[in-house]
């Protein structure tokens, strides 16, 4: 129905408010007026779709994770389940999202800040993602490598910790790829938000 549509577009709307507030104005100023205003809706409208700024946080959160696996799984897709297929794929958004120079997910600091309970389905895709990649790679301990070093240079990234220079990150990235035995293969990313 063009309601349930507009509901729909409103919660968006909503959604990407809040996580270019959280980025501009940094996480702790998320308030529910100003994601209000930022989105163009009415207080109302707002908690109509989020009756708590819990709720809009732990939204950002599944919607982030939603996006990531999303892209995993359409590029694992274009692999046809082949071994490091995952691992590939994770590498390949990674890297995309570098070389887009990508901000980081600021709705998962917003909710960091606000409670580190809502990181929880973080945890558990992680945890997931994990498992999928050693399940799928040829070498259960360089995926849990790749794993734990992308997480590192995102986790920097996230953080605003970065410290290491674009030539540094290209040498990890090409041993990474060759600990892997594949060439890198980025493109430009969905915006998969890829800060898990």
């Amino acid at each position: 129905t063009p309601s349930s549509r507009f509901r729909k577009s409103a919660r968006d709307k909503i959604l990407e408010a809040a996580e270019e507030l959280a980025r501009v104005a940094g996480p702790g100023n998320l308030s529910l007026d100003a994601v209000a205003a930022r989105a163009g809706v009415s207080k109302g409208g707002l908690l109509y779709h989020f009756p708590t700024k819990a709720k809009l946080l732990e939204a950002l959160v599944e919607q982030f994770l939603d996006s990531f696996d999303s892209a995993l799984r359409s590029r694992e897709t274009e692999s046809a389940g082949a071994p490091d297929s995952l691992v590939r794929a994770y590498l390949d958004i990674v890297v995309g999202e570098h070389l887009c120079h990508q901000p980081p997910p600021s709705g998962l600091l917003a909710a960091l800040g606000e409670d580190p309970s809502f990181l929880a389905p973080v945890r558990r895709f992680d945890r997931s993602l994990l498992d999928r990649m050693k399940a799928n790679s040829s070498d259960p301990t360089t995926a849990l490598v790749v794993f734990l070093a992308l997480h590192g240079m995102k986790s920097m990234q996230l953080l605003n910790i970065e410290s290491v220079d674009e030539a540094e990150f290209k040498a990890a990235v090409a041993r990474l790829y060759d600990m892997i035995g594949t060439a890198p293969q980025p493109r430009a990313t969905q915006k998969a938000g890829a800060g898990s």
